[in-house]
């Protein structure tokens, strides 16, 4: 039995791709599941009212090409956040989340990453945070109610860019349904910021840890930074969070338009794959 696995963030590959031509991708380049992008454009929050036939048809490819999808990154809530002021926002973030948790608990995903945002686009107050925390306890409530795991991300803005502080409201709440899905780029950046160990940081999330991101970053830069280039201590990052029984892994990087998109995908793996076991895997692609 593998002691983890490796998915792969669907952004990674040409949006123009079909759901069977991205799960056939992920499986042909090594990566044991893939990673379904709920972002803020209207074509991607348009996922969350998948009709069954779609949803059954959508499990049956999954079956077929024996690649799973098994957590969701949902980034929509940046442009309609929990904690927007704006009531008519706040009923918006809230459908949201439902049919988020509605279209997991039916495709069998099992971990649903949360942007550590009150608000995005509007200054963050005592206000905006105290309607964030209100509109968090209704979604673990939903989440519960289907057996779903929601995770914050740890983000790149001042409220959550860090495990430490997305374990406050994780132990605030106190359910075996909200944990942490930290993002290990976003993570190394906070940490430089504020002279800290990015190491510590993620120790300060044990027991609470639902999967990690890998991404790569450079101070002050957040995405689309290539593997190899930044400063993140992947091989740090990875032996704590499997010492911390992490299990779940995402390689988070992004399309940018190369012509073959599976070379960068593969290059991708085996980089991560080194991070893990150099030795064997060094062997491996030698």
């Amino acid at each position: 039995m593998n002691r983890y696995q490796i998915g792969l963030y669907e952004k990674a590959m040409p949006n123009t791709l079909s759901w069977r031509e991205k799960l056939e991708t992920t499986k042909a380049c090594g990566y044991d599941f893939l990673e379904i992008s709920i972002d803020e454009t209207d074509e991607k929050l348009s996922r969350l009212k998948m009709p069954p036939t779609d949803r059954l048809e959508l499990l049956r490819m999954m079956y077929e090409t024996k690649m799973p999808i098994r957590t969701m990154c949902l980034s929509g809530h940046r442009k309609y956040p929990l904690g927007s002021e704006e009531k008519a926002v706040r009923a918006r973030s809230l459908e949201i989340m439902e049919n988020a948790i509605n279209l997991a608990y039916d495709l069998g995903i099992r971990i649903i990453q949360l942007a550590g945002y009150d608000v995005y686009y509007a200054p963050s107050t005592a206000r905006t945070k105290e309607l964030f925390y209100d509109g968090l306890l209704q979604s673990v409530a939903m989440a519960s109610a289907k057996g779903v795991i929601l995770a914050f991300e740890t983000m790149e803005t001042e409220f959550m860019n860090t495990v430490s502080k997305a374990m406050h409201y994780v132990t605030t709440i106190n359910s075996p349904y909200l944990l942490v899905y930290p993002d290990c780029g976003n993570m190394t950046n906070a940490a430089k910021l504020y002279g800290a160990s990015e190491i510590d940081d993620l120790r300060s999330g044990r027991g609470a840890l639902a999967a990690l991101h890998l991404k790569e970053t450079v101070p002050g830069k957040f995405r689309e930074i290539p593997y190899g280039t930044g400063h993140v201590n992947f091989k740090g990052m990875i032996q704590t969070a499997l010492e911390l029984q992490v299990g779940l892994f995402v390689t988070e990087f992004w399309y940018t338009g190369e012509s073959d998109c599976k070379q960068t995908i593969q290059a991708a793996k085996r980089f991560i794959d080194l991070q893990f076991e150099p030795q064997e895997r060094e062997a491996q692609y030698t």
